[in-house]
């Protein structure tokens, strides 16, 4: 049950509340039923309504009954209230099974968002929705009749902690990606949008997938780009754009006069992803632009090629422009490798992400002015820590064949560089545009490159990972830590001797610290949650051991299938020794 109530002030903004109870239900949205992570006991999940100005409330209880979780809103930049973020480990405790929780925060931006778990690759399995943030005075407010939001999502038969086992072991050593089972259209197939002629409609368009990127098309129909990720852009028009996942776009959609003939929407899963396509495969989802429910729904048009409009050439509506006097500079050299337990693991500068035992957030409340040291934070968390108001450039060299779409919270940033697909490492030589688009999710090309500026004017503990949820599983993740010592003075634990003296710093609420405690993990100290000595991590969360030197990954390959043919071998004899001594019986 979700309730609206209203408060009287100046800015005639309200309090938005929303009662979340998060529990098994079972859905066929392709018409193969299985358990799927509801709310409220319904699922598709629903929306989240906002406008500009209003403060969020959702009370969150976790009856799934085997399963720990969260909740994260994409895309908002939770400004004051980072431990209202989301990602385990990061900003909070998960939520125990049977616990509640409340996320409480402002929002002060408009657009398209989503909400999703951050616990454990959770998810995939159902529970991610819209999240939608109103704004009176939006530059495209005249411009349409109607909004409308359309969901596209990939979707397994398979649930995701058996999958992430499977991923994320010996027996997959090439770190192959499980392919989706099909695709989805507002959590659905087949899907018809009734629409009227000679209208506007502005679609928000959501990719909440797992996986896969989708190339999105409505035939005969011309979109009008004017957000992506929360930023208004200078309208542009396409007839094909391409979602990553975590990506959002809103478009302008006009319609035809003649209501004779009805038209097909396409979604397809970009294929390059997938290490191999089972040919059961089909690709594609289709809904309809409705305009006669008397006439025939036509089957989609062969397209010869993919060629969606290119994200990097939007230019925002406001034309900030490109970020100079870069004060800091982060280099991350992404690749794939296996790790000692023959696993694949994802790597930024040779280091996995390895959830520490004290999350972020609380080591940097907990630490004095130690916070602004980067050691307190573990070996493993990929972690940065930032002076407030500097303005960072993270140079991302991608060194697998792979795209890879990174998402940084608490922040939009500006893409200034993306290179073609091989062309190695960046090598400053590219010019930047002079008003560069903004998002808060962007794409890699293979063994490619990308560079990303930001402004630091956000203390807060924020991740910048890839947005593909098995890279999330295989350690894909950096952490920013921004202006630590202003967070202290924003945010408070009420046990920690370093709690601000600052009178305005909120408190961590009672319900984030029950969460920590009743599955005791500690709030306090360094990444190892020690609190002594805070640059001691003894006894801190690490991953497997590397390979034995020499080894590479078609060794582990070969090593897989020579235990298994050596498995096979042995049982092949036990059971023909198994057959001569029941032969024997029988002839005794």
């Amino acid at each position: 049950m979700w309730t609206l109530l209203l408060l009287v002030s100046s800015a005639a903004a309200a309090t938005v509340t929303y009662d979340f109870n998060i529990t098994w239900v079972t859905a066929q949205p392709d018409g193969f039923s299985r358990p799927t992570i509801g709310i409220n006991g319904q699922w598709p999940i629903p929306h989240i309504t906002a406008t500009v100005g209003d403060r969020v409330i959702v009370n969150v209880n976790n009856q799934l009954g085997n399963q720990t979780t969260t909740l994260h809103f994409h895309g908002l930049y939770m400004n004051g209230t980072t431990h209202m973020d989301g990602p385990v480990g990061v900003s909070q405790c998960s939520i125990p099974v049977g616990g509640s929780f409340v996320y409480d925060f402002n929002i002060k931006q408009p657009g398209t968002y989503w909400y999703h778990s951050h616990d454990s690759g959770q998810y995939p399995d159902g529970l991610r929705g819209a999240l939608i943030v109103n704004d009176p005075d939006s530059p495209y407010k005249d411009q349409y009749d109607e909004e409308l939001v359309l969901t596209l999502a990939d979707w397994y038969h398979d649930q995701m902690p058996g999958l992430i086992r499977h991923f994320m072991s010996y027996a997959n050593p090439t770190g192959a990606e499980p392919v989706p089972d099909s695709a989805l259209m507002n959590d659905t197939q087949n899907l018809n949008i009734n629409i009227e002629p000679g209208k506007t409609y502005m679609f928000r368009i959501v990719n909440m997938a797992a996986f896969a990127a989708q190339y999105l098309w409505f035939e005969d129909h011309t979109m009008r780009i004017v957000e992506v990720d929360g930023v208004y852009t200078e309208p542009a028009e396409a007839k094909m754009i391409y979602l990553t996942p975590a990506q959002r776009y809103s478009v302008l959609i006009t319609t035809r006069n003649d209501t004779s003939t009805n038209f097909a929407i396409v979604g397809s899963m970009d294929q390059d992803l997938f290490d191999a396509v089972p040919e059961t495969l089909n690709p594609n989802v289709t809904g309809w632009l409705v305009y006669d429910k008397a006439a025939p729904l036509p089957t989609p048009t062969l397209i010869d090629a993919f060629d969606p409009f290119d994200d990097f050439t939007l230019i925002p509506h406001d034309r900030l422009p490109l970020l100079q006097d870069v004060t800091r500079t982060i280099q991350l050299d992404m690749k794939m490798d296996n790790l000692g337990n023959g696993a694949n693991y994802a790597f930024f500068n040779d280091r996995t992400y390895t959830r520490p035992k004290v999350p972020t957030l609380y080591s940097a409340l907990t630490t004095g002015e130690m916070a602004t040291d980067v050691g307190v934070y573990g070996s493993n968390t990929n972690a940065f820590v930032l002076g407030q108001g500097e303005v960072v450039e993270i140079v991302l060299n991608s060194l697998d064949p792979g795209k890879h779409p990174f998402h940084l919270h608490g922040h939009e940033f500006q893409a200034v560089v993306r290179s073609e697909e091989e062309a190695g490492v960046y090598v400053n030589n590219e010019t930047m545009p002079e008003f560069p688009m903004r998002r808060d999710t962007f794409m890699v090309r293979p063994n490619g490159n990308i560079v990303l500026r930001f402004r630091a004017d956000n203390p807060g503990i924020w991740l910048f990972h890839c947005h593909i949820e098995w890279h999330v599983s295989s350690g894909l993740m950096a952490t920013m830590i921004e202006a630590p010592l202003a967070l202290q003075h924003q945010l408070s634990l009420p046990q920690s001797p370093y709690t601000s003296s600052n009178a305005s710093a909120l408190a961590i609420p009672p319900s984030h610290l029950e969460a920590c405690a009743k599955q005791g993990v500690p709030i306090a100290g360094n990444a190892a949650g020690n609190t002594v000595d805070l640059l001691d991590l003894s006894g801190e969360n690490l991953p497997p051991g590397p390979l034995p030197a020499g080894f590479q990954a078609r060794g582990v390959v070969a090593m897989v299938f020579s235990c298994v043919a050596a498995f096979a071998g042995m049982g092949v004899i036990v059971w023909y020794g198994w057959l001569d001594v029941k032969g024997g019986a029988k002839a005794g």
